[in-house]
């Protein structure tokens, strides 16, 4: 299982590929990780392409505080 982490504006999240799958959860600072199920990352995307999918997708969170997507782990 490959997970990537990511600062969505702001907001922690993971991208896990289980089963030639992505599944997107919040990563809450207290608490359990949900899954996100309202968002289907495409299975064909490449894990290159994802902070700028998430960026696509949550772009209307964009502040000057928190201006981009950026992968936590590398």
């Amino acid at each position: 299982m490959m997970m990537f982490k990511f600062n969505v504006f702001g907001k922690e999240m993971s991208v896990l590929r289980i089963n030639e799958e992505w599944q997107l959860f919040n990563e809450p600072d207290i608490g359990i990780r949900s899954r996100v199920y309202d968002v289907v990352i495409p299975d064909d995307l490449k894990e290159s392409a994802l902070a700028t999918y998430l960026d696509d997708v949550y772009h209307e969170y964009s502040s000057t505080k928190y201006p981009e997507v950026i992968q936590l782990n590398k």
